[in-house]
């Protein structure tokens, strides 16, 4: 088996390096995360049967539009004088009449293709999964309108990186806002545009950057509820979109640096009602200030309250209603389609089971991948929608790795 630099290193375990990234709002490749090397030339070709991620189990189908973002309060200096910062969005939403409408690529193609090559992957570029969400499809309008939830991304990764949790939730009725944030990520803008991580120290690439990203995209959730169209080249939207949404039910969750940005955004704009970390390290910057009286959960993994003092920081400033939960065996890509997309990808490329353990952690993938459409759905559920469950109040028979950090 091959290993990446980061991996070999003995002095760094993958957890502290992450740490050390993350605190200064650097990217993390994803071959620090992945111990294994994909692009070995002695492994065998992958298969052609098209990666998959999990269906949704909700009642609705599902559609997504992207948008496209120009946030003129903020000039970007790296693009170049007189330009803004600029972000993709992507809505997705309960939807009806689907059957006309294709379905969405879990990436564009193109960022799809350099995520792929600079981890090490490209080989798996042309079988990458789709998704349950159908581009531009109607908006199910059933009398009320939809709660909302806006997602931020992990360092150096992409606004799909958490498509199982955000096509499980449209199809329970919210409307999911994934936002791509501009220089830390693989997109891909209407002009053909392919932006990758930047590394450049001037780059706003920090989770106080990425929480400015949050509270803009509520700006156009906004613009949407009141039936204006905030992209930037006034795109067509779909059917029903505009005034569909509800600014009023608004909750934010985010993965590992996307984590700590939703806590930032939560104390500096109390338009988000609830918020969720998924193993997010809570190494702010800037740093953390003041309480936080609204409902906040985290779903731990490798950054916990007792090992990392951050993280016991700000546990320590929630003052409203507060969950720590942690599935055992978890890693840090336990709560997202990584793990149920490595899984795949162990059997095409004949891993041993502890080679797989070593990326995803020894937590079931398809235990991991009904926690994560059960958890996130019970907490927005309860503190969004007030339909309060028993799944949060402690330990359940159905899912027996998810243990309650007093």
């Amino acid at each position: 088996m091959t290993v990446s630099p980061f991996a070999a290193h003995r002095s760094l375990t993958r957890r502290r390096m992450l740490g050390a990234a993350l605190a200064a709002g650097a990217a993390v490749p994803l071959t620090a995360i992945a111990s294994p090397a994909w692009a070995d030339p002695g492994m065998p070709a992958p298969a052609p049967e098209r990666l998959t991620l999990p269906l949704p189990t909700g009642p609705h189908p599902v559609g997504t539009v992207p948008l496209h973002l120009v946030d003129r309060s903020r000039p970007d200096d790296i693009a170049g004088p007189g330009r803004y910062r600029e972000l993709m969005a992507t809505v997705w939403y309960p939807a009806r009449d689907v059957e006309h409408y294709p379905v969405a690529p879990w990436m564009p193609a193109r960022a799809l293709q350099a995520f792929f090559d600079d981890a090490g992957y490209g080989a798996l570029a042309s079988v990458a999964p789709l998704t349950a969400g159908h581009v531009g499809a109607p908006v199910l309008r059933s009398g009320r309108r939809l709660p909302v939830v806006v997602f931020s991304h992990g360092a150096h990764s992409h606004q799909g990186d958490h498509t199982i949790m955000v096509q499980e939730l449209a199809s329970r009725g919210f409307a999911v806002v994934t936002v791509a944030h501009q220089y830390d990520t693989y997109t891909e803008f209407p002009d053909g545009k392919v932006a990758v991580p930047l590394r450049d120290p001037k780059a706003p690439t920090l989770p106080g950057d990425f929480a400015a990203d949050l509270r803009f995209v509520l700006d156009c959730v906004e613009q949407l509820a009141a039936g204006h169209n905030p992209d930037a080249d006034r795109r067509e939207l779909p059917a029903r979109l505009l005034g569909s949404l509800d600014p009023r039910r608004v909750g934010a969750f985010g993965w590992s640096k996307g984590g700590t940005a939703t806590a930032c955004a939560m104390l500096a704009d109390d338009r988000i009602r609830a918020g969720l970390s998924l193993d997010g390290p809570m190494q702010m910057n800037p740093p953390l200030a003041g309480d936080l009286d609204r409902p906040f959960m985290m779903m731990s993994a490798e950054f916990t309250r007792a090992t990392d003092p951050e993280v016991a920081a700000f546990w320590s400033h929630l003052r409203g209603w507060r969950l720590d939960i942690r599935a055992r065996g978890a890693a840090h890509i336990s709560y997202g389609d990584n793990e149920a997309l490595f899984a795949q990808v162990a059997k095409r490329f004949g891993w041993s089971e502890q080679q797989l353990q070593d990326v995803i952690g020894t937590l079931d993938p398809g235990q991991a991948v009904k926690i994560q459409q059960a958890y996130p759905l019970a907490f927005f559920d309860e503190h969004l929608r007030h339909r309060r469950g028993h799944l949060l109040d402690g330990p359940s028979p159905a899912f027996p790795a998810v243990t309650f950090l007093p």
